[in-house]
């Protein structure tokens, strides 16, 4: 082997498995920085309003919340759904109105770690930090992680901003129905508001609510909240 491939093969492993392991290992502990999302939003105009705080200091309603409405096997899966993504493709296939089968654990690492434009080489990727989350993380710091980066709206992320920002009040404080709406939004948070939710987003929102007593009833929380 040539030293100019061996150059390229030792480059090619740094960038695709030892620079994310690396990453990975680093937000174990370390709150990520501003992500490719939050910087094209700031450069659409929208701001950027996040405030991290520890999962300890979110309240559990917005936990089943999510779970409820994004990934009611999060507890469940080693980071992929493979039933939701037989749907999804299914689905797509009949000419459906397109759906996604992403888990919480692939929407934090597309979040965290790369841009938000949907090509082959982008999920990829994310199946590749998906696992790394998985194992280094744990389910605890994915949903800690997912609930601090998660878009609320135009230029607002996390649960601390977003609950501050529709309520008035701490993300530790949140409501049952309040938790409902901030997760009803999540497809479309530049264009759903919680804080004056609309028809649909209402009746949304009261599913999920329904929907997140049955998490809390059977226990699908049981890797995230102690």
């Amino acid at each position: 082997m040539g030293a100019a491939l061996k150059i390229v093969v030792i480059a090619g492993l740094v960038v695709f498995f030892i620079g994310p392991a690396i990453a990975v290992a680093v937000y174990r502990f370390v709150p990520p920085p501003v992500t490719i999302l939050m910087i094209q939003r700031v450069f659409e105009g929208h701001g950027l309003d996040r405030r991290w705080v520890g999962l300890d200091d979110i309240s559990p309603n917005l936990v089943r919340a999510v779970i409820a409405a994004e990934d009611a096997r999060f507890c469940e899966h080693m980071g992929f759904d493979v039933e939701a993504i037989e749907k999804a493709m299914a689905a797509n296939a009949s000419g459906k109105r397109l759906r996604g089968g992403s888990t919480i654990s692939q929407q934090t690492a597309k979040n965290v770690f790369l841009w938000p434009q949907r090509d082959w080489v982008r999920k990829g990727l994310e199946t590749w930090f998906t696992g790394l989350i998985e194992i280094g993380w744990g389910k605890r710091r994915i949903m800690e992680v997912y609930l601090n980066t998660i878009e609320f709206g135009p230029g607002v992320y996390g649960a601390e901003a977003a609950a501050r920002k529709n309520f008035g009040v701490p993300a530790s404080q949140l409501t049952p129905t309040q938790a409902a709406r901030l997760a009803a939004i999540l497809p479309k948070p530049l264009g759903w508001r919680a804080a004056k939710p609309g028809p649909y987003v209402q009746r949304r929102a009261g599913a999920i609510n329904r929907n997140a007593r049955v998490v809390r009833n059977e226990g699908l929380t049981a890797c995230v909240l102690k």
